[in-house]
């Protein structure tokens, strides 16, 4: 979990001169004390986030000024770290090693961006347009390399992956192991592989024309 692009967006002022030691340390354990409360699912407040990062509330708002703006800077980082592990798949000259690299960081890094995202009211728009993007040059990649089963499209896929991650600790009295949403993901990757996949029922699904949702 890298805090640099928050730290970096937080403390640029527009005046162009790089911040005290100090104040990046401060910034910086900020952006992974909240990082760490969205990821647990703790408390999301100015004064945890500051307990968290060992921190006195005063240097907390003198660093980043407020709870949304830190929020804000957290938002776009993870975003760019999904879109970045986008970009390193289609960069590996092996099609479905680099498309599942990419889902598996995908799983673990979209629900953190949502539950940012649903605690700053909904603010993700055109830049999911970019995620969609990489997912469907992954899928197509993929299904061209004949690696992946081409009766489902980018967008089945991009469901499938959120269904692997959508899954909490405890169901009909089982408790999930750690890495159940690894596992969930290997069917879900096993199932997309070719060769000799089963037929899909029913249409594949389509952008939603109604606001966006994460």
């Amino acid at each position: 979990m890298t805090a640099a692009l928050a730290v970096d967006r937080l403390l640029d002022d527009g005046s162009g001169r790089r911040p005290r030691a100090d104040a990046r340390r401060n910034v910086a354990r900020l952006v992974v004390a909240a990082r760490q409360a969205v990821v647990e699912g703790g408390e999301i407040t100015a004064h945890e986030i500051a307990r968290r990062a060992g921190v006195g509330i005063g240097t907390f708002y003198r660093r980043v000024g407020s709870l949304e703006a830190l929020l804000d800077a957290v938002l776009t980082e993870v975003l760019e770290e999904i879109i970045a592990k986008g970009d390193e798949g289609l960069a590996d000259p092996d099609p479905w090693a680099g498309f599942t690299r990419f889902a598996l960081s995908y799983i673990h890094l979209r629900n953190e961006l949502c539950d940012v995202n649903k605690r700053l009211g909904d603010v993700l728009d055109h830049s999911r347009a970019e995620l969609r993007h990489r997912i469907r040059l992954l899928v197509e990649r993929a299904q061209q390399a004949g690696v992946m089963r081409t009766d489902a499209t980018w967008e089945d896929v991009a469901f499938l992956m959120v269904a692997a991650s959508s899954t909490g600790p405890h169901t009909l009295g089982l408790q999930a192991d750690t890495r159940q949403w690894d596992r969930n993901l290997q069917v879900v990757l096993d199932g997309l592989r070719n060769p000799d996949p089963g037929p899909l029922p029913g249409e594949p699904p389509v952008l939603d024309p109604r606001p966006e949702v994460p």
